[in-house]
């Protein structure tokens, strides 16, 4: 249990010792690379085993305010910033436009936890917005398909089906035939993701250590895109929750802040350019640092 709790509770830790050895020892990134859709998979799974749907969705009452975040979050503002930022740069803005479009992340609710906020508003926000994504992704890149972007969204639409749905579905069938069993072993889950996503930020950034390496500047200029974008994200969410309780600002600004980055790397990995990969793979810098920062100016708002 001791073991358990560490990992949860710096888990901020292993993030950033994923991208150290990745870099310094990519020796086993390869085979990880190749089984990425999997262990997405088995974090989905895990995240859904712990999940009672029907719960969750009768504590988020005001479906009202649920459509209008999952279309705020999922569509208006990854276009919004999107748009001027594709007269800047344009593989900067198709990176930032599939990491914006990305569900709330899988430990979402439990971010929301640390800085006390409404932990099943996050929790209906990471779930819907992880059925929907499978349907929205490939609708944001049909949107600003342009000659330079050669993915094909149809094949983008299958990929998030199999990682979502597949999960879901096996989940609570599992769950139906042994509660018993789920029930013992849900403290440890968290930390297993932990671990997954450690395995994750190591393949995907062994796998492009070398193009890392030698263009430093570039990588450099790309973290500090992030960290504006990562902030502006938590910026965005404080406006769209401003008129509510604290609680669910706050769940509402980590669900908005915090996306499921680990996501956006697989479909990187096979869909996109190298370049968007290391985008994604640079996106746990801020993902893991500003957390700590945040929950101290949270208590001033």
């Amino acid at each position: 249990m001791r073991v358990v709790r560490f990992i949860e509770g710096y888990f901020w830790i292993f993030l950033l010792a994923g991208i150290v050895l990745g870099l310094s020892y990519p020796v086993f990134a390869g085979f990880f690379m190749s089984i990425l859709k999997p262990l997405l998979m088995i974090m989905l799974f895990f995240v859904f085993l712990k999940t009672d749907l029907i719960h969750i969705l009768k504590q988020v009452k005001d479906y009202r305010l649920m459509l209008y975040l999952v279309i705020m979050f999922m569509i208006i503002i990854p276009l919004l910033i999107f748009m001027p930022l594709n007269f800047i740069n344009q593989d900067l803005a198709i990176g930032i436009l599939l990491l914006t479009a990305m569900p709330a992340a899988v430990s979402g609710p439990s971010l929301t936890d640390i800085v006390k906020g409404n932990i099943a508003l996050a929790s209906g926000i990471t779930i819907i917005t992880s059925i929907i994504a499978p349907f929205t992704v490939p609708l944001l890149f049909r949107l600003v398909n342009y000659e330079n972007l050669s993915i094909n969204t149809s094949e983008i639409f299958i990929d998030l089906v199999i990682l979502v749905f597949i999960p879901l579905i096996l989940s609570q069938v599992i769950k139906k035939i042994v509660p018993g069993i789920i029930n013992k072993g849900k403290n440890k889950f968290t930390a297993i993701n932990i671990l997954i996503i450690f395995i994750m930020v190591y393949a995907a950034m062994g796998s492009q250590r070398e193009l890392i390496l030698n263009d430093s500047i570039s990588i450099l200029w790309k973290v500090g895109a992030l960290y504006i974008l990562a902030i502006l994200l938590h910026f965005l969410g404080y406006l769209i929750g401003k008129n509510h309780n604290r609680e669910n600002k706050v769940a509402i600004i980590v669900s908005l802040a915090y996306k499921n980055n680990g996501m956006a790397i697989v479909l990187a990995a096979i869909h996109f350019h190298p370049s968007i990969l290391i985008l994604m793979i640079l996106s746990e810098f801020p993902w893991a640092t500003l957390l700590a920062p945040f929950r101290r100016i949270i208590k001033y708002l």
